[in-house]
């Protein structure tokens, strides 16, 4: 197959793991680097051995350039996808697709006029972990789904990383942060969502920062930092969610379980690509850790933009697609308006359930 060419646009912290992995990845070819900030492009481009380092707009413009990542921070998601749609190349964004709903419809709106496709992180759902949870839910391990819960309960990046403030601001919040993974994880088992109610507040309207090197800074908080939801989905099961940076502990809680007719299914972090997978049947006392029955268990990112490459060579859909991200963004907004409305929010968008990948692939390949 030919190669796709890409081009990564953003050097920061997260773009390290994506210059490693897709030069792995044999149907890619990393063609070059941009950041608002040249010199750091320079940085990246040296240590990965990228062959060209440059502006954003000189990125945009090269036409050798097939297709984006877009690893800049949310608030930049929707121009730059926009950008680089315009300019004739295909585009994949880290998570969320964007921060406004608007924003959201627009990058499809465009990428349809253009002819390209959009593809959007977590990826993760594409990892041996969920994709073993699919194919046993599949094969009737567990019935039929009836129910689900999720939680990431943690204490907030202030305490941790270098530039914590985007996480406090609109587009922020462990929602937006951490509710994509677990959303879409849960929408890749069980399938589009209905409709979310929920509650939410800001529990500390202002924030320290703990981490160099911006220790003693001061976060004014500006979007809510716990939020618990119930998710009605198309297919009957009903979830619930607890996304929060307000909680110390939660260790002995579940990432995800999902409760069928049958038996339960523990699903391992949706923010990682392997397990443990464990199931407890009806006839059984105790969980019993089932082995892996997909490949990709390591740290896969940039899985999505493979699948996306041969989704472009072969003329298909991609998994990790830019309509499945828009309903996650729709839904994360769905928990923040029912909280402030006091109602259920209806969904208005819908999409497929991705699906399921190939077994005991080679690392490197797909189709």
């Amino acid at each position: 197959m030919e190669k796709v060419r890409i081009g990564i646009i953003g050097c920061g912290k997260i773009s390290s793991i994506y210059f490693k992995n897709c030069k792995t990845f044999s149907a890619l070819e990393v063609a070059a680097c941009a950041d608002l900030n040249v010199a750091r492009a320079q940085a990246s481009a040296e240590e990965f051995g990228i062959p060209k380092a440059c502006s954003v707009e000189e990125l945009l413009a090269d036409p050798d350039i097939d297709l984006v990542i877009n690893l800049t921070i949310p608030a930049a998601h929707a121009s730059v996808c926009i950008q680089a749609l315009e300019a004739g190349k295909h585009v994949y964004v880290e998570k969320p697709l964007a921060v406004t709903r608007e924003e959201g419809q627009n990058i499809l709106a465009v990428a349809k006029r253009n002819g390209k496709l959009v593809g959007s992180a977590p990826d993760t759902f594409l990892g041996g972990g969920i994709q073993t949870c699919i194919k046993l839910i599949q094969d009737g391990w567990i019935g039929t789904p009836v129910a689900a819960s999720a939680f990431m309960i943690g204490r907030g990046h202030e305490h941790w990383h270098p530039d914590p403030e985007f996480y406090y601001a609109p587009g922020g919040g462990p929602m937006f942060d951490m509710g994509p993974y677990y959303l879409t994880a849960l929408v890749a088992l069980l399938g589009p969502i209905q409709r979310v109610t929920g509650s939410a507040k800001i529990s500390y309207p202002e924030r320290t920062i703990m981490s160099e090197p911006k220790f003693g800074n001061k976060i004014k908080v500006e979007t809510p930092t716990h939020i618990a939801g119930v998710l009605d989905f198309h297919s009957g099961a009903i979830g619930t969610i607890i996304t929060s940076f307000d909680a110390f502990g939660g260790s002995q809680l579940p990432r995800i379980e999902i409760y069928g007719s049958e038996g339960t299914l523990s699903v391992p972090d949706p923010n990682t690509f392997g397990g443990p997978v464990s199931v407890r049947r009806l006839d059984a006392k105790e969980f019993s850790e089932i082995p892996l029955t997909h490949g990709y268990a390591d740290n896969s990112r940039g899985l999505g933009v493979l699948d996306m490459a041969y989704a472009i060579r072969n003329n298909r859909a991609n998994r990790a697609n830019g309509e499945l991200a828009y309903h996650i963004l729709e839904a994360m907004h769905g928990f923040h308006d029912a909280a402030k409305d006091g109602k259920h929010y209806i969904m208005q968008s819908s999409c497929e359930k991705p699906k399921p990948m190939p077994g005991h692939l080679v690392r490197g390949l797909l189709d």
